[in-house]
């Protein structure tokens, strides 16, 4: 065909391939746009976008985590364009990118709106997973995986659910997602729908999920309550699992519900006989009776009387002699023991018990065995400002006072002759059963120097042997009885020249006037000065007086010749 042959385009032919060529300059860099698939070429596609030349674009872009498209001829796709022509001629498309630009504008908009997204989670990371949220890639903290930690992920993976986005910056490429804030949102709205349908008082079957030191967790079909370690049982329970193993329907009674936190109170022993009723019938004050000792404090033991009633027996009721002393030096742990009912009270639900009262008081005992005026036997367990205090039989403490340690000498003086240990005797003089008191005396033992001192009077005159002589005067002791005194050094002479307590010997016996006698305030006085005043005013009386002119020796002379024939005779 020759030249001339050849038509000439029209002016259609031109607007047409002018409107094309238009058409092919609205493909930008950088854009979003759709494509043909013109041929499947082993693992590419052939896209037809428009433009001059058409791309190519890997089939596994097609694929991935959660999705496995199938590309045929003809169907149309969504491309990245990142550039219009290479050096091949070619137009460079990307699939993923171009799923990457559509979910980050999708995503974006979830975000704002706090919506869930759907995702998969394809790969592990240093502190987290990878979530392919259609095209854009996310990250998963560990710790944002479930509501309770996972150890194995392999079954989430590649899996489709729901992620809600916590934070994204597109700038950066960031978007960190949780699947737990999903869980536990759907696990509230679980709970207010199967909370809704509970009522405090109804009877439910559960299944124990957990047990920790203070109770267990009880499934009661999609969410859970607890079973208080105090509801298990009307009887002390130590540890949950005296009463339930992980695993075990249980049937227990809702105590409380709380609407707003979705916790729910449950127990056992409320589906059981309350045994505090008639608890004040069943146990009568004073009864005795026997039980096992369950539980040791400070403060003194607990006693279970029967399963769900205990009892306490306070410190101070534990012993009748050992006081100050922890309870577990007096009771242990599983022991049984036999106590008193000393209070009851079913409000407070609380019983007060006895120890010692189930035993004899052992002031009662000693009183018993030991009446006043009985001679005891005992150690000297301890030394005090006012007294000596002397071990007993039946555990018991005697005190000797220090008036009661020696009729002449003051206790100050005479207890320092007394050491720990010391096995001593003494007189029950006094027991006080109320008190906890029992008065013993040491002196008593050697009788009452003034109850044997006969009939000794006001102005007698007696024999004493000097027992010691001092500076001060005389300690004597009046011959043939047990009364010692002390005879100052003024009363030792009428003289004041003859007042010296040297003229006088230990073992020495002299006579001494009776000046004071009072048995009941124990005492006595002696004077030999008032004894010699006396034999003088006799005398003159008798033999006559110095005006008759006679000298006051000549007439004492007299009366000891009479006295001396007197006795001749």
């Amino acid at each position: 065909m020759s030249v001339a042959q050849q038509r000439a385009p029209s002016r259609e032919d031109f607007a047409a391939l002018l409107e094309e060529s238009f058409g092919q300059s609205e493909v930008a860099e950088g854009a979003v746009v759709k494509g043909t698939v013109v041929a499947i070429e082993k693992d590419v596609a052939v896209i037809d976008i428009g433009a001059k030349t058409e791309g190519r674009v890997a089939l596994k872009e097609f694929t991935g985590p959660g999705r496995d498209q199938t590309l045929s001829v003809g169907d149309e796709v969504e491309v990245y364009v990142e550039r219009i022509e290479n050096a091949l001629g070619e137009a460079v498309i990307s699939r993923d990118k171009a799923r990457r630009e559509e979910s980050w504008v999708k995503l974006e908009k979830a975000f704002e709106n706090n919506e869930r997204v759907n995702g998969v989670i394809f790969n592990q990371v240093k502190g987290g997973y990878t979530v392919d949220l259609d095209g854009a890639v996310a990250f998963l903290p560990r710790s944002q995986v479930d509501i309770r930690p996972v150890r194995d992920v392999t079954p989430l993976m590649g899996m489709p659910q729901p992620f809600q986005i916590l934070k994204m910056d597109r700038r950066r490429g960031n978007i960190v997602v949780s699947r737990r804030t999903v869980l536990e949102e759907s696990r509230a709205e679980q709970r207010s729908e199967l909370v809704a349908n509970l009522e405090e008082g109804q009877v439910i079957d559960g299944v124990v999920k957990n047990i920790t030191e203070y109770g267990a967790f009880v499934d009661l079909g999609g969410i859970d309550g607890l079973l208080h370690v105090t509801d298990m049982a009307w009887r002390r329970v130590n540890h949950p699992s005296e009463v339930v193993t992980i695993g075990q329907t249980v049937k227990v009674k809702i105590i409380k519900i709380n609407h707003e936190t979705h916790r729910i109170s449950l127990g056992i022993k409320q589906l059981l006989a309350d045994p505090w009723e008639g608890i004040a019938a069943r146990y009568p004050v004073n009864a005795r009776l026997k039980g096992r000792v369950t539980n040791i404090t400070d403060y003194g033991a607990f006693v279970e009387l029967e399963p769900g009633i205990e009892g306490l027996i306070h410190v101070s009721e534990m012993s009748w002699t050992k006081k100050n002393v922890h309870p577990g030096k007096i009771v242990s742990t599983s022991q049984e023991v036999e106590v008193v009912i000393l209070e009851v009270d079913p409000v407070k639900r609380r019983i007060s018990l006895g120890l010692k009262q189930a035993l004899q008081n052992p002031w009662e005992g000693f009183a018993e065995k030991h009446p006043v005026g009985s001679v005891v036997e005992g150690e000297v367990k301890n030394k005090t400002e006012f007294g000596l205090f002397i071990g007993l039989e039946g555990d018991v403490d005697g005190m000797v006072h220090l008036s009661d340690l020696d009729w002449n000498r003051p206790g100050e003086q005479v207890i320092d002759e007394f050491k720990k240990g010391d096995v001593v005797r003494a007189q029950v003089l006094d027991v006080d059963v109320e008190k906890e008191r029992i008065s013993l005396g040491i002196k008593q033992l050697a009788g009452d120097p003034f109850a044997d001192a006969g009939e000794i009077r006001k102005g007698q005159v007696v024999t004493c042997e000097v027992l010691e002589v001092k500076d001060s005067g005389l300690e004597v002791k009046i011959v043939d009885t047990d009364l010692s005194t002390f005879i100052r050094r003024a009363e030792l002479a009428r003289d004041r020249a003859d007042q010296r307590p040297e003229r006088f010997a230990a073992g020495e016996k002299v006579d001494a006037r009776v000046v004071q006698f009072d048995r009941k305030a124990r005492r006595v006085q002696l004077s030999i000065k008032a004894l010699e005043m006396a034999e003088e005013k006799e005398a003159i009386a008798t033999y006559g007086s110095t005006d008759s002119g006679a000298s006051l020796g000549e007439i004492l002379g007299a009366a000891l010749n009479k006295a001396r024939t007197t006795d001749k005779k």
